[in-house]
């Protein structure tokens, strides 16, 4: 009895003052990270809760200066803040049902006239809101507590490897005496030429031709395996389809985590490192895909934009995407901003990464020519707002010309980037430049289509024009390793949202 009057006594102590407010304040910045766990990092939602926690304490500190009652001014910042923080949902969630309806001017009368009757309510006499104290200070903490879990949970635990190190074909390899760095380009949505010219209009030939000329060996019949990024580099990284690599990989799931480790710790990664490689990646904005516990990782400045795509999309959830409207913040801009800075950073930084000491495993991933467009053919800044309508959604015209301007640009930087490469590689390099699947708006088995051009120098004896990615670091083994992988038959599967593993064999015309 003794200690459960202790700790009702220290519950009632620590309880008893209104420290619910700045646990209110920084939830939904918790609430947001935790549903898009996986795809941001924690970390990203840091300056958004100081901030939040700041507008916080000026709120509930001028309240409490007006009213010199501390429990009122919890209360009443509170519920201003839940206004604030709710905004941007309710927005969101009655444009998405109601698309033709404008809802922006009601929505804020609306929000206006709820602040006025909570400061009207709030400030009655008859009304000291002590005793609801403890309870908003449990509910507070609980629904903290609720978020913080799920962020861990989601979270990639780093150095698991499974999948890379026991379900995955890995072989005893032979490391050559001067083994070569492997660069592996994934450049999202970059098609066959043959499409491009079909669908696009958009003569590639010179850019290939280009390719052949360095000594590269184009496959132009290639499809890729799976129709979704996460999907084609799980295959291709592990070397084998999904559907025998792991038991958690069946129709019924939707879990992705396993998936993301698949990728992040891969067979061709384990392979690589176990021979020594130091394997160098880089930020691509999408952290399920990021390679962030590399040898070398290479991120541009923290804040290079002033803001970061996590930050954007919470402004969007709250009042403050007002300040979009009224053109005091361009969202847009700053998130276009953030991509292009990746991917300089890359271009600007992969003949450095050539004259390192190796050997060397340079994982690239360059979400080009994929939006948002924000590369225009000689690489000047374009609007991504430009390319898509007043919901985000682009039509076929716009999508086009955004496609083919990156198009465009990726060539002439890739070939600069080549000959870089090739000209501060002390032993020929392998190269592979490799979509992870074809452009949007194109039926199967058109948006399987995919660029994938090789240089092995001396090896090319194993390549054909239909390979595909899940075969490309089996024949790289092969060749180089002493490796014995078979070569598996290449074949496109689509699977649909959410059931990614719910797998369809789609036509593979070359076949």
């Amino acid at each position: 009895m003794k200690t459960v009057r202790i700790l009702t006594g220290t519950f009632k102590k620590w309880f008893r003052p209104p420290w619910y407010p700045f646990l209110f304040s920084v939830y939904p910045v918790l609430a947001l990270l935790a549903v898009n766990v996986g795809q941001v990092k924690p970390e990203a939602g840091f300056r958004p809760a100081l901030i939040s926690l700041g507008i916080a304490g000026l709120l509930f500190g001028l309240l409490f200066l007006l009213l010199r009652n501390i429990y009122r001014a919890a209360f009443l910042s509170t519920l201003w803040m839940a206004l604030f923080f709710s905004y941007g949902h309710v927005y969101i969630s009655l444009v998405g049902k109601y698309p033709e309806i404008n809802f922006e001017w009601w929505l804020l009368a609306g929000w206006l006239v709820l602040a006025v009757f909570i400061g009207w309510w709030g400030t009655r006499p008859r009304l000291g809101f002590v005793d609801s104290t403890r309870t908003l200070n449990v509910i507070a903490l609980g629904l903290a507590i609720v978020s913080l879990v799920q962020i861990n949970s989601g979270s990639e635990k780093r150095g698991a490897r499974a999948l890379g190190a026991q379900n995955a074909p890995v072989q005893a390899l032979a490391r050559p005496e001067n083994p070569p760095d492997i660069y592996y380009f994934i450049l999202d949505s970059y098609t066959r030429g043959d499409l491009l010219k079909k669908a696009y209009g958009y003569d590639n030939s010179v850019f290939l031709t280009a390719l052949r000329e360095r000594g590269f060996y184009v496959a132009d019949c290639s499809q890729s395996n799976y129709s979704r990024t996460e999907l084609s580099l799980a295959s291709s990284l592990n070397m084998s389809y999904l559907q025998g690599l792991d038991d958690k990989f069946v129709p019924e799931s939707i879990g992705r985590l396993r998936l993301w480790d698949a990728l992040k710790h891969s067979a061709v990664r384990y392979n690589l490192e176990q021979l020594g490689y130091q394997t160098v990646s880089y930020a691509n904005g999408y952290p399920w895909s990021e390679l962030e516990d590399a040898d070398v990782f290479l991120t541009p400045p923290p804040l290079a934009s002033g803001m970061t795509e996590f930050e954007t999309l919470f402004i969007e959830t709250t009042l403050m995407r007002q300040a979009q409207e009224l053109g005091w913040v361009d969202i847009d801009q700053i998130v276009g901003q953030n991509f292009r800075d990746r991917h300089m950073l890359a271009f600007n930084t992969l003949g450095d990464v050539a004259r390192m000491k190796g050997p060397q495993f340079i994982h690239v991933h360059l979400l080009l020519p994929h939006p948002p467009f924000v590369f225009g053919p000689d690489g000047e800044y374009t609007n991504p707002a430009d390319f898509w309508n007043e919901k985000k959604i682009y039509n076929r015209a716009n999508y086009q010309k955004g496609y083919t301007n990156q198009v465009t640009f990726l060539n002439r930087k890739l070939l600069e980037t080549i000959d870089v490469i090739l000209a501060n590689s002390e032993t020929p390099p392998v190269i592979i430049l490799q979509g992870d699947h074809g452009p949007w708006i194109q039926p199967n088995p058109q948006h399987f289509f995919i660029l994938n051009a090789y240089y092995l120098p001396g090896h090319q004896d194993g390549l054909y024009s239909t390979l595909s990615p899940v075969n490309s670091f089996r024949l790289v083994f092969n060749e180089y390793f002493g490796a014995k992988y078979d070569m598996l038959a290449d074949i496109s599967y689509y699977s649909p949202v959410p059931k990614l593993y719910e797998f369809t064999r789609v036509p593979y015309p070359c076949q």
